[in-house]
C-alpha cells in the first residue's frame, strides 16, 4: 500500500484525465458487450422465425420499422447496429490505449526527473552504498516498469471488473441458471491466482536483482576496457559477463515456467467453464426456456468472464515485478542524505577566511582524521604532503562536506560550515580532485562547465593559466574536441590541465587541489603552479601533493600522517627542522638528480 501511494503521488495530476478515459474504456466494452446479443437477434429472428420477445433488450427493433421477423431488411438493420457497435469500440479504445499511453510517458518522465534530481541531492557516502548497476536500474528500467501499474494495470484491472460485473447481470437477466458454472469455477481461480501471484513476486525480485548485476558487469567493463586489455584478461571478464547473463536467463526461464504451469491451469478451468456453459444453455433450450441464439451469446458473455479473470491473473502477475520496482524506487527516494544541507544560504563568502579547530572523523570504525587544528586566512598559500592514506584527501573533501566531521570543527568566517546550505557552501570552492572526470563532450564545453555560456576568451584564458592552451590548439579542431567518456582519447596530464582549467574558470574563492598535478612532469608543473600563484594572487590555495617539490612556495606546508599533523611551517624551517618532509624531500630530490644524470648519460652515449 505504501508503494501504491508514492506512486500515486506522480500520477495525481492525471487523475481527472484518466477517469474520463476510463468512462471512454466502460463505454468501449458495453459496445462490445451488444455484439453478442446482436448474434443472437441474427439466429433467432433473422435465420430462424421465432416469436418475438419483449423482454428482449433489443426488443424494440422487431416492432416492423426496421424489418420483419426472418427478413433481409430486419438483417440489414441489425448489420448496421452491429457495425455501429463494432466501429464506436474500436474508436473509443483507440482513444483510450493513446491516451493512456501519454499520461503513463508524463509519470514516467515525471519518475525518471525525481530519481535522477535524488542522485543529485544524495552524499557521495550515501550514493556509494549503491552499486552503478543499482543505481542505472532503479532510475530507468524502475520508471518504465512502474509507470506501467498506472497506465496499464490498474485501467485494466478496473475493466475486467466491469467486464465480470456486467456479463453477470447479462447472464442473470437471461437466465439465472447461467451463473452456475462461473459460481462454481471462481473459487478455483481465486486459489491459483494467490498461490501465483506469491510466486510471482519472488521470481520478479530475483530477476530485477539479476538485472542490477549484469548492469554492473557491462558497466564496470566499459569503464575499465583499458585495464582489461592491458591484463590480457578478457577471457576472465568473458567469464564473469556469461555468468551474469546465464543468472538472468536462468530467472526468466524460471518465470517462464511458473506462467506456463498457471497458464494450463486456468486454460484448464477455463475450457471447464465454456464446455459447462454449452451443456447448461443446450439443456435450457432443449426444455424450451431459451431460444438457439442465446446458447451463442450466453457462450460468448461466460468465455468472456473467464477471458477477464484471466486478464486479471496476467495483470497481478506484471503488478508484482511493477510493485518491486516501485519499492525499490521508493526506498532510493526515501534515503536520508547523511550529510544533511544547512540553512543558510550566501550568494559568496567575501574574502573567506577558514578555521579548522580540533577536527577528528571516523569512517568506518577508522580514525582517518585526528585533533587537526589548521587556520587559513584569505590568500593563503597551503601545501598539504604525506603519505599514501595520511589522511589529506579526506581533510580537503571535509572542507566542502563531501564528509562530516565525527569532532571539532570547520569555520568560515566564524560560522560553522554545517549551518550552509550545500550549495552555498561549494561554490565557494574550485576543486580538482584526484580522479579526474570528463564529460564526453568538447574540451571548451568541460572547461565552461561552471559557466556553459562564457565567452570562448575566457575559456582560453582560464586554459593558458592551466598551461592547457598549447596542446588543445595542436588538436585538429582545438577547443570543439570531442574528449571520449571519462576523458578517454587524451593523456593523463591533458586530462589533469582541462580540469584545472576548468576550476581556475570558475573563479571561486578558494582553490582545492588535490594531488591534481601528479601526471605532470617536473617543469610543466613548476610553469602551472607558477602561473596560477601570479594570476591568483588574492585567492586561498590549498594544495595537496605525494611530490614534496610541488608545495615549495607555500606560504605553510603542513605534513601529515595517520590522520594528524605531524610537522608544520615554510619549506625551509621544514628543511631546517631534519623531519619527516626534509627526509622525504631528500629522497625525491636525489631520485630526481639520478634520472637527469641516467638521462644525461644516455644522451651522451647516443650522441
Amino acid at each position: 500500500m505504501d508503494v501504491f501511494k508514492f506512486g500515486l503521488k506522480f500520477w495525481k495530476r492525471s487523475i481527472p484525465l484518466a477517469t474520463v478515459i476510463q468512462l471512454i474504456s466502460f463505454l468501449a466494452i458495453t459496445a462490445d458487450l451488444m455484439i453478442p446479443l446482436m448474434s443472437e437477434m441474427f439466429i433467432d429472428y433473422v435465420i430462424c422465425d421465432n416469436k418475438p420477445n419483449n423482454t428482449d433488450i433489443f426488443s424494440f427493433l422487431l416492432n416492423g420499422k426496421y424489418g420483419g421477423v426472418h427478413t433481409l431488411k430486419l438483417f440489414f438493420s441489425l448489420s448496421v447496429i452491429f457495425m455501429i457497435f463494432l466501429i464506436t469500440r474500436i474508436i473509443l479504445v483507440y482513444i483510450k490505449n493513446i491516451t493512456n499511453q501519454h499520461l503513463g510517458l508524463r509519470m514516467e518522465t515525471d519518475l525518471r526527473m525525481a530519481t535522477y534530481h535524488k542522485l543529485l541531492e544524495l552524499d557521495t557516502v550515501t550514493i556509494s552504498e549503491y552499486n552503478t548497476g543499482e543505481l542505472l536500474t532503479t532510475i530507468n528500467s524502475d520508471t518504465i516498469m512502474f509507470k506501467e501499474l498506472f497506465g496499464r494495470m490498474i485501467p485494466n484491472i478496473f475493466d475486467s471488473i466491469f467486464v465480470l460485473a456486467s456479463c453477470a447481470y447479462l447472464l442473470s437477466h437471461i437466465n439465472i441458471n447461467l451463473l452456475i458454472i462461473p459460481l462454481i469455477m471462481t473459487p478455483f481461480f481465486i486459489i491459483a491466482l494467490m498461490n501465483f501471484k506469491k510466486a510471482a513476486k519472488l521470481n520478479y525480485r530475483n530477476i530485477r536483482n539479476c538485472n542490477s548485476e549484469m548492469n554492473l558487469t557491462v558497466q564496470e567493463n566499459i569503464e575499465a576496457v583499458r585495464l582489461v586489455r592491458s591484463f590480457t584478461n578478457e577471457d576472465l571478464e568473458r567469464r564473469k559477463f556469461d555468468k551474469s547473463n546465464e543468472k538472468l536467463r536462468d530467472s526468466y526461464i524460471k518465470q517462464i515456467k511458473l506462467s506456463s504451469k498457471f497458464e494450463v491451469m486456468f486454460s484448464s478451468i477455463k475450457q471447464f467453464a465454456y464446455i459447462g456453459t454449452i451443456a447448461v444453455s443446450t439443456i435450457l433450450v432443449i426444455k424450451g426456456y431459451l431460444m438457439v441464439g442465446y446458447l451463442v451469446a450466453c457462450s460468448n458473455y461466460v468465455l468472456k468472464i473467464m477471458d477477464f479473470i484471466s486478464q486479471i491473473n496476467n495483470t497481478l502477475f506484471q503488478v508484482q515485478q511493477q510493485m518491486v520496482s516501485g519499492q525499490k524506487m521508493m526506498n532510493f527516494m526515501n534515503c536520508v542524505p547523511k550529510i544533511p544541507d544547512g540553512y543558510k544560504v550566501i550568494d559568496a563568502i567575501k574574502s573567506p577566511d577558514i578555521r579548522i579547530k580540533n577536527a577528528s572523523l571516523i569512517m568506518d570504525g577508522k580514525q582517518v582524521l585526528k585533533d587537526i587544528t589548521l587556520d587559513v586566512p584569505y590568500g593563503k598559500k597551503i601545501g598539504i604532503v604525506g603519505g599514501t592514506g595520511s589522511g589529506k584527501s579526506v581533510l580537503l573533501e571535509s572542507l566542502i562536506r563531501i564528509h562530516d566531521l565525527t569532532g571539532g570543527s570547520i569555520k568560515i568566517n566564524g560560522t560553522d560550515i554545517r549551518n550552509y546550505a550545500l550549495d552555498s557552501l561549494r561554490n565557494n570552492f574550485s576543486c580538482v580532485f584526484q580522479e579526474v572526470f570528463l564529460f564526453s563532450n568538447t574540451i571548451d564545453s568541460n572547461i565552461a562547465y561552471s559557466e556553459p555560456d562564457i565567452e570562448r576568451e575566457q575559456v582560453v584564458q582560464a586554459a593558458k593559466h592551466a598551461q592547457a592552451h598549447s596542446f588543445i590548439e595542436e588538436l585538429p579542431v582545438g577547443y570543439e574536441t570531442i574528449v571520449g567518456e571519462r576523458g578517454l582519447g587524451i593523456s593523463g596530464g591533458q586530462k589533469q590541465r582541462i580540469s584545472i582549467a576548468r576550476a581556475l574558470l570558475k573563479d571561486a574563492p578558494v582553490i582545492i587541489l588535490d594531488d591534481s598535478t601528479s601526471a605532470l612532469d617536473v617543469e610543466t608543473e613548476k610553469k602551472l603552479l607558477s602561473d596560477i600563484k601570479i594570476n591568483y594572487p588574492l585567492k586561498t590555495i590549498l594544495l595537496s601533493a605525494h611530490r614534496l617539490s610541488s608545495v615549495v612556495d607555500c606560504d605553510e606546508i603542513i605534513y601529515m600522517q595517520d590522520g594528524m599533523i605531524i610537522e608544520r611551517g615554510t619549506f625551509d624551517q621544514l628543511m631546517k627542522l631534519g623531519g619527516h618532509f626534509a627526509n622525504v624531500y631528500n629522497i625525491q630530490d636525489a631520485q630526481k638528480k639520478s634520472v637527469i644524470h641516467f638521462d644525461k648519460k644516455k644522451s651522451e652515449v647516443i650522441g
